[in-house]
């Protein structure tokens, strides 16, 4: 009996670190990544570590009935939420250090073995005799991911009033379905609502949509070149008349020369544009989200919707003519770009770019920006100057 009870706990304790580590882990670094779910996660944490050990782990034992993987499961919610805020404070540590995509690129490997055990997964539930016994249904299933959901994806971002290269785009991305198919299958089956029969049917056709996808993104470049070429409803489409992609026919001259061209007005670039308005300046800005546009417009300030890496937008916004190009955005992605098609526009043009990252920051002053605002820096400033004004040392 000792013995036995012996193996038991070694048991419970190894299962207890297993899994009390591998739930806080992934809280953690859940918590840290992604700043929406940081409170409500840690909030919870905090509430499971206020209680006492032992008694939490009683608790949820008695709620959950006597059985070796119930006091595992208990005694795992006491621990997790220690592992949790240890990984959450490392995380946000890497996040802001300057080694945080070398970290990124050091994990890659261990994304790919994560996807090979997933694939490995999913051809251990296939069973491939479907292929010969009923080739016609798979390719029914097949061709409605691949060309029923890109049908549907097209009609709906053209709708939207998007380009018809987006809309290829988006459209081959969503032709394929992925782990969320295979999940909904498998609890059709336990409940006995779908046949085997229907989850080899939607494994076999999972299987073959990603298999083709890479292939149907390869030709959604050469389709639209072709488009272009050859359909003068594809060249419409390309550009739609969209009332907020250009700016309205009764807007003061004072925003079509001289102005400021703003890009993005989100956190940041409403504060810049409040200042502006506050003194009087012009400014338009160029924004990607239709509903910002749309609310900004109502309240009298110039702007238009786009993609202010793409030539068209910044024509619009009259690039050519204006004094300064303003990138507010937090990505700088397409900075690059943005600079050199503002500078074609208008060689003359003074540019100014935010950025959190002081490689990039280092390398966008040297070759492109005239003058880069690093938020670190900005904020060191800010609280510099105001100790030295309080200590009267300014």
């Amino acid at each position: 009996r000792l013995l036995h009870g012996a193996r038991v706990s070694l048991r419970i304790g190894a299962l207890v670190v297993l899994v009390s580590g591998i739930a806080g882990t992934l809280i953690g670094a859940l918590s840290g990544y992604f700043r929406r779910l940081d409170g409500a996660l840690m909030r919870a944490m905090d509430a499971l570590m206020a209680f006492p050990a032992i008694l939490l782990a009683i608790a949820i034992a008695a709620a959950l009935g006597p059985s070796e993987i119930n006091v595992v499961i208990a005694l795992a919610a006491v621990y997790a939420p220690r592992t949790a805020r240890i990984v959450r404070a490392q995380v946000l540590v890497l996040r802001e250090s300057e080694y945080s995509h070398r970290a990124a690129e050091e994990s890659l490997p261990l994304r790919d073995a994560f996807a090979v055990l997933f694939f490995v997964s999913v051809g251990m539930l296939f069973n491939p005799a479907i292929l010969i016994e009923q080739p016609l249904r798979v390719l029914a299933v097949v061709a409605v991911i691949m060309i029923g959901k890109s049908l549907a994806a097209i009609a709906l971002v053209l709708a939207l009033r998007y380009p018809i290269s987006a809309a290829l785009n988006v459209s081959a991305s969503l032709a394929q379905i992925g782990e969320f198919s295979f999940i909904l299958a498998s609890l059709g089956v336990s409940l006995k609502m779908l046949p085997l029969e229907g989850q080899n049917l939607i494994l076999a056709g999972a299987i073959i949509s990603i298999t083709l996808n890479p292939v149907l993104f390869a030709g959604v470049k050469p389709l639209l070149k072709w488009l272009a070429a050859n359909s003068k409803t594809a060249r419409a489409l390309e550009h739609p008349t969209d009332p907020l992609a250009a700016l309205p026919s009764a807007t003061d001259a004072q925003y079509l020369a001289g102005q400021i061209v703003l890009v993005g007005y989100g956190r940041v670039g409403r504060r810049i544009g409040d200042s502006l308005i506050a003194r009087g300046i012009p400014f338009v800005v160029a924004e990607q989200n239709r509903e910002i546009v749309e609310r900004i417009r109502a309240c009298g300030i110039a702007a238009v919707v786009g993609d202010a890496a793409e030539p068209a937008v910044l024509i619009q916004a009259h690039i050519a003519r204006a004094s300064m190009l303003v990138v507010s955005t937090p990505d700088t992605f397409d900075v690059r770009q943005m600079i050199n098609n503002a500078r074609i526009l208008n060689p003359k043009i003074e540019t100014l770019v935010r950025t959190h990252n002081e490689e990039e920051a280092e390398f966008l002053e040297q070759e492109m920006a005239q003058k880069v605002f690093l938020g670190e820096n900005e904020l060191a400033n800010s609280m510099t100057g105001y100790i030295l004004e309080r200590f009267g040392r300014v």
